[in-house]
């Protein structure tokens, strides 16, 4: 095995650079996969651009320099010392890790909720341990939680695992009950996940929100009872006239965008259930006694994908939930920025990948 390899590095917002790196070398415990497929995240691009989220001059997020991307699988190339005991891998295995790397030492990780970790390395932003995936190969450290993944799983497929599991918390944050009137804003790689583990509930009325009639077609291939284009119609006047003026039961925010808080806010009904999963590139600024005198609304987070990437391997390999069509671009490494405009810009592009 060769002892150098290719790898995009941030170094700070539009200073990504592909260089040539030593080969990281698993330690006890640890997992080295030669990287099949990386997807391009939301969050991703935000930290290119610079995000004051993840850029912030007190505690900034990122902490260069890193190899970016965390929606990565990859075939198991070599094993440290205990590490095929401790996760059941053979050389040649597909695997993913969850995105977190947990340090098991604080107060969330020991009651559970690993994935509120005090310390938070996630993959792709902390530089070091917790390099991600735009990289000709990766290494999963011993904090990692593994998953093997099905050898003949498609790699593009595989790295969808991530963005999926994300998908299932977010809809069973929401509590989706039979007769609910559900709302998702956003027909991106998550918005149309999310569409389909929703879909999975059997909800009343299931409406996809977009400004991009590619994404909203692709919405109705995969479930949606009702599309609405928010560039051409309002979508509060038309959940509300669906539904005697109440507005939703459910609304999920997976725009990124703070009118897509805005117009949740407005939409869903009174004691409804608001879920907000998106990482916002500014802040978002609104009327918080709705939620209160207002509306009573129970307001939830969605963070990660904590306790589903059995399921979400699961629903790729019986195809219960469909990607083929979400990927929609695929670049080599070398064409990382190219990938990264493509998926900022293009109104044909949902989710795109590279494949080192």
């Amino acid at each position: 095995m060769t002892e150098m390899m290719k790898a995009v590095v941030c170094y700070g917002p539009k200073d990504y650079r592909l260089e040539e790196m030593q080969l990281p070398k698993p330690g006890p415990g640890e997992v080295l996969i030669k990287v099949g497929a990386a997807g391009v995240c939301g969050s991703d691009i935000k930290c290119y651009e610079g995000s004051p989220y993840l850029w912030g001059d007190e505690s900034p997020y990122v902490k260069p320099p890193v190899v970016p991307g965390h929606e990565f699988v990859g075939e198991v190339v070599e094993l440290g010392e205990g590490a095929e005991e401790k996760y059941g891998l053979e050389i040649g295995d597909k695997a993913v890790a969850e995105q977190i790397v947990p340090c098991w030492e604080c107060r969330f990780c020991r009651d559970g909720h690993y994935w509120m970790c005090q310390v938070h390395d996630i993959f792709g932003f902390q530089g070091g341990i917790d390099d991600g995936g735009f990289a000709e190969y990766a290494k999963y450290p011993n904090r990692s939680i593994v998953h093997e993944v099905p050898r003949n799983m498609p790699n593009e497929r595989g790295a969808m695992v991530e963005p999926l599991a994300c998908a299932i918390h977010a809809v069973k944050r929401a509590r989706i009950e039979l007769d609910d009137t559900v709302v998702i804003a956003g027909m991106g790689p998550l918005g149309l996940c999310m569409l389909q583990v929703a879909k999975l509930k059997n909800p009343r009325l299931l409406v996809a929100l977009d400004i991009k009639p590619f994404r909203l077609s692709l919405a109705t291939e995969l479930g949606a009872d009702l599309t609405i284009n928010v560039s051409k119609e309002s979508p509060v006047k038309k959940i509300k006239e669906l539904t005697d003026g109440y507005g939703c039961d459910v609304y999920i925010e997976a725009t990124g965008h703070p009118t897509g808080v805005i117009q949740g806010l407005d939409m869903i009904r009174k004691l409804g259930r608001f879920v907000e999963f998106s990482v916002h590139g500014e802040p978002v600024t609104i009327d918080w006694s709705i939620i209160g005198d207002g509306k009573e609304l129970d307001v939830l987070g969605s963070h990660l994908g904590p306790y589903c990437y059995p399921l979400a391997i699961e629903y790729l390999q019986t195809e219960t939930v469909k990607v083929d069509g979400i990927v929609t671009h695929q670049f080599p490494l070398e064409q990382y920025e190219e990938a990264f405009k493509t998926a900022h810009h293009s109104d044909d592009a949902v989710k795109v990948q590279l494949l080192p």
